[in-house]
């Protein structure tokens, strides 16, 4: 999985956010906000990441219990797919 090219995870002050730009600025209105996990798993499917592999990168960052990252990698996953955001 990827996330789409037209799509721009920026930082400002203590803030996340995910900008469109170009042909995305047409048909995604407005900009999405995550928190600094979500940052961290947009980050690595800027450069493509199965969803194993997000586990992976979570249980190796963060405190936290397989399960508890499953869900969470999950359904981060069903959102960007929702809003289109992924390849």
């Amino acid at each position: 999985m990827k996330i789409k090219p037209d799509f721009l995870l920026r930082k400002v002050a203590e803030n996340y956010v995910v900008v469109p730009v170009g042909t995305a600025m047409v048909d995604f209105n407005g900009m999405i906000h995550l928190n600094e996990t979500g940052a961290f798993l947009w980050e690595k499917l800027e450069h493509g990441a199965s969803e194993e592999g997000l586990l992976a990168e979570m249980l190796e960052a963060y405190d936290v219990d397989e399960q508890t990252a499953k869900s969470g990698v999950q359904k981060f996953i069903k959102k960007l797919k929702e809003a289109g955001l992924l390849e």
